[in-house]
């Protein structure tokens, strides 16, 4: 059921499931992205034990912390950006 106590239509459905695969998708790629930034360097030279130990489990560190604040970030952008009333659209769409 949606805020203004009415179902959901199939086409709010839909948004809402486009929107869950958008953020997934953007979530992982974020994610690969700062591992390649962060691990990558470790991966391609071949530094110190120590310093290669360190980039690498920054990396995987840092790859749980940004794909959750990637779907949270993007999930509640698209809360917030939707209509209050039914019907309407926000002042700014």
């Amino acid at each position: 059921m949606t805020g203004h106590g009415g179902r959901r239509t199939q086409a709010d459905k839909d948004a809402i499931t486009v929107e869950i695969g958008y953020a997934l998708f953007s979530a992982a790629f974020a994610a690969a992205v700062v591992f390649g930034a962060v691990a990558g360097p470790a991966l391609l030279f071949e530094p110190p034990e120590p310093a290669e130990s360190l980039l690498f489990k920054a990396g995987v560190g840092l790859v749980p912390v940004v794909f959750l604040a990637r779907v949270v970030s993007v999930l509640l952008a698209f809360r917030r950006d939707q209509p209050s009333h039914p019907g309407r659209t926000s002042p700014d769409s």
